[in-house]
């Protein structure tokens, strides 16, 4: 597929010997202030211009008219003036000239341009050279955007200090994260979920997808979240968090838009080669985590070439308890509990399901690529090509020891918690030891190619195209797992000295003895998900006047998702279990496992056990696929969209805004498994999409920014496809089963958007904001609950648990759109150097923000009630904030960063009889770095993360009850730089 678009880009890149000969410009300048004719020069040339405003301040340009190159324009202009102009790859920077240097102070120039509405390219003259210049120059990318926009800049281009973009966007605020193992995965913006944000790549919508061994945490999922720790950091050189929208963005992100940018060779002025290793530990692992990271960077005349290769190996181990939910069940209760029957029955204690002790290893490989060619023969034309490849492979093995079976109970203790009686202690005579082995191997694979053109038709229109396509493949080729059991133990629950992580154990068992244990069952699992992307963009610019530029553009884009589960359980017969019960498990087909810092158990060698049933060389071909999994969804839309943009860089405090519309039309085909019969469903859909962003300089160093949209995000793919999953979590005597299916008459998400917000940058570093949001959603899409019989579904009898039958009933969710929502937060930033303070101190800093939001939405049949409840979005955390204090010398830096968000729920699972919603408690990680510069070529790194060994809380029900407690350790890394021009 990506094959046509690397001939399309040869050819773009053919155009550019023709494009090279236009590089004249006829103009008629007048008399005027210095500053103001080379911001005039800045809009002809449409180039950038840098240099610091004290520097040109008092000075004059006389009147020019004629016909000239830039390099002549410049030099005109700055004929009178002691001051020189040295053309860069992405426009030109003022400074004193040579022989004048001596005589005047030195200073850094500064950005001076048109207002950008989408993320620009930091010019190599500005060097991003520490922590503090990388903030110096995201603020002067968020005061020269006229929408709400954060950035962060590498350090250096391969220099992010995070395990990946996740761990390197929880410090933007607004963003809160979900993690995975300790490090990042999802991100909600401003209180949307992962779903709600848009995530492009060099301007190419990009969904791409990992799992979770957990299924509280997502485990393989069709939605449109995009899994950031799919990438490392450093294969990135500007990341653009933009919070407001403009019409000439691709529709879809309420939440915001992220948009990722490789390096580009002319984003450096001269060849440079970079190599960076860091070794790391983790406190829970012993085996060591290496990082690898290699550049160069070459310019040959009007070309240019980078490559960008980075490779990771991360040993991570999560261990901790869960509960798998709190459940109020029917139990019998003997001894002295028995004639207490009658009464513990009227108390309606919740038990825990079945308490288990966890741990899971994941052995994980990350290589990523990046490469880029520029062409750029002159001013008026320039093209480049972006190349991207990414590869995560986890290979994993967990280990479970966990109660079942516990129906009968001796002796219970409980305490109440909200007028619920909930179980603290409990003693179970005859109960089970389930023990689960399970050996997992993933895959997720990233392409992409994007070819981008700028081309100057003439002096007031210019011409852009772009155009690429994305590849997002996951394949779980290998889940196995075996699970072995005993029965009728004596076993003891106890959460009394920590409600969220309780004890379990056996006074007179011995856990590691496996003559104790028989197999229970076997259970093969593959999961495939394709997703292909094609964008293509053409939009042209028109100078109406030396103050208002009109844009319009055209636009395509296609998304198609496919995938399927494969799916094999094998329950040992009778007679093949004869051999198990009378001692199949023996030392030499089990081992015991002591990884887990609480407790050992014995657990089966999942190859010795598949060879003994003949299953060790099991393929799980076709006729194993579940057809309620295989779906294909496609999405097809054609945009227009029309910009006006007034910018007037004259006035002394001057308002700018941009006014747009956007109009597309999506094509939606959803083609699954309906009632048993294969269906397919195509229906399209047509919206408007306004939006109106203005900035007004009302005073020197302050700004005020207002921006209203509308915009939508498309529902979640699994939700619109024709698909159906029957739960097969264990179930009380009695209770009803769960399933959920898909809906392609699904609408989009709609939201009308206000975004205002103060500025004040002083001091030349610093940076004061505060800023208001306000959304309302309309379509919301919730779950609507019937009660229905299985074989009115269609669905085949081998999808449910032993003893059910096709004549059940089952609580069938469906996803339906329904209320308006609304939600409304602000936030605060800070970035301010201690200059205030005597050296050394001075060299302090601070980088501070605090995000505040709040969002409710009606969700029905909550906890299978019949009732509906208002509760807060899926994802949103009210409070977060993001601290780092940073020193920066000469020679060296060292910096300590808090990322805290509060309590959020995960989900509310209409008709879960279990728990009202599950969510995670707040979390607060703490993370250090530090750099010391051996030369200007060598640089030594120090980085620590998760300093505190931070222990994610999930709960289940809002009274809050322990479902899942992981720690995942700390870790370490030590490393080094060198940079070679």
């Amino acid at each position: 597929m990506l094959i046509k678009y690397w001939v399309l880009g040869l050819l773009l890149l053919s155009s550019g010997a023709w494009a090279s000969q236009l590089s004249q410009y006829q103009v008629r300048f007048e008399q005027q202030s210095l500053e103001e004719a080379v911001n005039l020069f800045s809009r002809t040339v449409e180039q950038t211009i840098l240099y610091d405003p004290n520097l040109i301040q008092g000075y004059k340009s006389g009147p020019v008219s004629g016909t000239f190159t830039a390099r002549q324009l410049i030099s005109r202009l700055l004929k009178e003036t002691p001051l020189c102009a040295s053309e860069i790859n992405s426009g030109w920077v003022l400074s004193i000239c040579p022989k004048q240097k001596k005589s005047q102070p030195s200073s850094v120039p500064v950005l001076k341009n048109t207002f950008v509405s989408q993320s620009s390219p930091i010019p190599e003259e500005i060097v991003v050279m520490g922590f503090r210049d990388s903030l110096k120059k995201a603020s002067e990318l968020k005061r020269l955007a006229l929408i709400s926009q954060d950035s962060i800049l590498a350090e250096d281009i391969a220099d992010f200090p995070d395990l990946n973009l996740a761990d390197s966007l929880q410090r933007v605020s607004g963003v809160s994260i979900t993690r995975e193992a300790g490090e990042g995965r999802q991100i909600s913006l401003r209180g949307l979920g992962p779903d709600f944000t848009k995530v492009t790549i060099n301007g190419i919508e990009a969904l791409g997808m990992t799992s979770s061994p957990m299924d509280a945490r997502g485990a393989v999922s069709r939605t449109r979240a995009f899994d950031f720790n799919l990438f490392s950091a450093e294969l990135f050189s500007q990341v653009d968090v933009q919070k407001s929208y403009v019409a000439s963005m691709l529709e879809g992100g309420i939440g915001g838009n992220v948009a990722l940018s490789t390096p580009l060779p002319f984003d450096l002025k001269k060849p440079v080669s970079i190599f960076s290793y860091r070794h790391g530990i983790n406190s829970n692992n012993p085996q060591s985590d290496p990082r690898v990271s290699m550049m160069y960077s070459g310019l040959w005349n009007n070309w240019g070439g980078l490559i960008l290769t980075t490779y990771s190996e991360r040993n991570a181990t999560e261990y901790g308890t869960n509960t798998t939910r709190w459940r109020q069940e029917n139990k019998q209760y003997v001894g002295k509990l028995a004639h207490q029957q009658e009464y513990l029955d009227r108390l309606g204690l919740w038990y825990p399901r079945g308490h288990r002790y966890s741990l899971w290893n994941n052995n994980q490989k990350r290589l990523g690529v990046t490469a880029a060619f520029q062409f750029k023969p002159n001013s008026k034309f320039e093209t480049a090509i972006h190349l991207l490849y990414n590869s995560l492979k986890n290979d994993l093995d967990e280990h479970h020891l966990a109660v079942k079976n516990n129906y009968r109970v001796a002796n219970v203790i409980w305490e109440e918690n909200n007028t619920e009686n909930e179980v603290i202690y409990a003693e179970y005579p005859d109960a089970s030891w389930r023990i689960e082995n399970r050996k997992d191997f993933n895959e997720s694979v990233f392409k992409q190619i994007s070819i981008d053109t700028h081309y100057t038709v003439k002096n007031d229109l210019s011409l852009n195209l772009v155009i690429g396509a994305n590849d997002s493949d996951y394949q779980q080729p290998k889940l196995n797992k075996v699970n072995i059991i005993a029965d009728d133990l004596h076993i003891i629950t106890d959460f009394r000295q920590d409600p969220f992580y309780g004890t379990s154990y056996s006074p007179n068992f011995d856990t590691t003895n496996p003559s104790k244990f028989k197999v229970k069952d076997l259970y093969f699992q593959e999961n495939y998900v394709d997703t292909n992307v094609f964008n293509s963009k053409i939009e042209l610019i028109y100078d109406v006047n030396h103050e208002v530029e009109l844009q319009l553009g055209l636009t395509h884009s296609t998304l198609k998702n496919s995938g399927h589960d494969r799916v094999f359980s094998y329950y040992p017969t009778a007679e093949s279990a004869e051999h198990g019960e009378s001692g199949l498990l023996s030392s030499k087909n089990t081992q015991v496992f002591s990884q887990h810092p609480d407790l050992e158990w014995v657990e089966a060698d999942i190859d010795e056990i598949q060879s003994y049933y003949g299953l060790n060389d099991l393929s799980l071909s076709s006729e194993y696929v579940i057809p309620s999994t295989n779906f294909n969804v496609e999405e097809k839309t054609n945009a227009f969209y029309a910009v006006l943009k007034s910018e007037n860089n004259t006035d002394t405090y001057p308002i700018n805004y941009q006014i747009g519309l956007r109009w597309f039309q999506t094509d939606l085909s959803s083609i699954g498994l309906s009632k048993g019969n294969l269906t397919q469903r195509d229906r399209s859909y047509v919206k408007w999409l306004p939006s109106f962003n203005v900035v007004w300089d009302f005073a020197d160093e302050m700004l005020l920014r207002f921006g209203t949209s509308k915009n939508i995000t498309r529902p979640s793919l699994s939700d619109l496809s024709y698909s159906a999953n029957v739960s097969q979590a264990s179930r009380a005597e009695g209770q009803i089963g769960n399933i959920s299916i898909g809906n392609p008459e699904l609408s989009p998400f709609e939201s009308v958007n206000i975004d205002s917000s103060y500025e004040w940058y002083f001091n030349d570093q610093g940076l004061l904001s505060f800023s208001l949001f306000y959304k309302n959603i309309n379509n919301f899409v919730i779950e609507q609950v019937d009660l229905i019989k299985y074989s009115e579904l269609g669905l085949p009898p081998s999808l449910l648990q032993s003893g059910d039958s096709i004549d059940d009933l089952f609580m069938v969710s469906k996803p339906v759109n329904s209320d308006s929502s609304t939600i409304k937060g602000f936030e605060v930033s800070l970035i301010k150097d201690f200059d205030f303070l005597p050296s050394p101190f001075s060299n302090f800093g601070i980088n501070a923000n605090f995000t505040w939001a709040d969002g409710k939405t009606l969700y029905r049949n909550v906890q299978g009630s019949g009732k509906n409840q208002f509760k807060t979005f899926a994802g949103l955390s009210k409070q977060s904030y993001n601290l780092t204090f940073y020193y920066e010398s000469d020679d060296w830096e060292a910096r300590i960063s808090s990322a805290y968000r509060s309590n959020y729920i995960l989900s509310v699972e209409s008709g879960n009889t279990d728990q009202d919603e599950s969510g995670y408690h707040a979390t607060n990680y703490i993370d250090f770095s530090a750099k010391y510069k051996l030369s200007d070529q060598l640089e030594l790194t120090f980085e620590g993360l998760n300093l505190t060994d931070e222990r994610q809380e999930l709960y289940s029900d809002s009274n809050d009850r322990a479902y899942n407690t992981t720690k995942s350790g700390r870790s370490f890394f030590l490393g080094f730089t060198l940079k070679l021009d």
